[in-house]
């Protein structure tokens, strides 16, 4: 009964019309049955991957160790070598939520594999890694992840063009979801144009929560006006609910779902809570509602699965954070400008991460 009260408290996300995918994949999340486990128990419907999550896997999981001199032996390059090593896991994991993948018609199960951080000014270069890795994970339910700066949104167009599913990551900015919405549906309606099919080609735009909620509540101490300290924690989740809202009534997909597209779903990413006085699951809590996804960390879905609640909360009082986002700009909060610094933290963070993993298979 007690599992029962747990699982309902994932599974209610679920009826509310939002996935929850995990952040996280290693050998020993697949061979320990724990993925498997989480799709069974708690509805658990996609799975995201990035160069820091597969540092770790890799520094701490002895199945890696144990693969890693053979590798050395037949592959050149440490960037060869990281992808023999783990995109095998990435396609056991798409095999994972296969069933989900079609009981959904294409909508839910899928399993998200980063291009190189090299590549993030690289447009070319990004296009050619997204082909190479959607032709060797071989699956329909993979979805290749593009960073959102502009060589990255100028990929997505020929990426989706090709019919690869899309995850376009760190997003911090409206400007930028609106320019990953339009490059999305350049990439769909040159298919059209082709006469080819826009069915099952699916795309995420993963907006970045907390990370902004960090960095603004850092300008709003600075402040000395005290009605700033009002305004702590809400930047964040303000400019998703706006986002959404636009999302919802944006009529110019119709044309689009006619022939049976998917639309570009929004996707909260960094949904951890990084401030120890507030409530470890309030990414989460404060961002459902339908036809969204959240990707979270093993340690906040445990959180949920302990003592979230589920209820629609993305349909806020728009107005009231228009008003909030309004604040924020009369005490100098200016949220483009610091998600574009934000962006810039995070590609060097991933380039960090990605030159020490490689450094862990040279």
């Amino acid at each position: 009964m007690n599992n029962m009260l747990e699982h309902s408290r994932l599974r209610a996300v679920g009826d509310l019309g939002q996935q929850i995918w995990l952040d996280n994949l290693s050998r020993n999340l697949l061979a320990s049955g724990q993925l498997a486990d989480l799709i069974a128990a708690d509805g658990i419907q996609g799975l995201t991957s990035n160069p820091a999550i597969f540092y770790q896997a890799i520094q701490n999981d002895p199945a890696y160790q144990a693969a890693l001199p053979q590798l050395r032996t037949g592959l050149a390059t440490p960037e060869a070598r990281f992808e023999a090593l783990v995109l095998p896991d990435v396609q056991r994991a798409c095999d994972l939520f296969a069933p989900l993948y079609r009981e959904s018609d294409g909508r839910a199960g899928f399993v998200s594999f980063e291009v190189s951080p090299r590549l993030s000014q690289d447009i070319g270069g990004t296009i050619a890694a997204a082909k190479r890795l959607w032709a060797a994970i071989a699956r329909p339910n993979a979805m290749i992840k593009i960073p959102a700066t502009p060589a990255g949104i100028a990929a997505l167009e020929e990426v989706i063009y090709a019919g690869i599913n899309v995850n376009m990551t760190l997003i911090f900015t409206a400007s930028q979801i609106q320019a990953v919405r339009a490059a999305h549906r350049r990439g769909l309606a040159r298919r059209l144009q082709d006469t080819s099919s826009v069915q099952r080609i699916a795309s995420v735009a993963s907006v970045f929560i907390s990370r902004i909620d960090v960095a603004v509540d850092a300008l709003l101490e600075n402040s000395a006006d005290r009605s700033a300290v009002a305004l702590r924690g809400r930047a964040a989740m303000a400019a998703a609910r706006i986002a959404y809202h636009e999302w919802k009534n944006d009529g110019g997909f119709a044309v689009f779902a006619a022939f049976g597209a998917t639309p570009q779903w929004l996707l909260w990413a960094s949904t951890a809570t990084k401030h120890p006085d507030q409530r470890d699951v309030r990414y989460v809590e404060g961002l459902i509602g339908p036809d969204t996804i959240n990707t979270v960390p093993d340690a906040t879905l445990d959180a949920f699965r302990d003592h979230g609640e589920a209820a629609r909360t993305l349909d806020a009082d728009i107005e009231a954070e228009r008003t909030t986002l309004a604040q924020l700009a009369r005490h100098g909060i200016d949220l483009e400008t610091v998600g574009q610094q934000l962006l810039a933290a995070g590609l060097l963070q991933f380039e960090q991460a990605f030159d020490k993993l490689l450094a862990l298979v040279e």
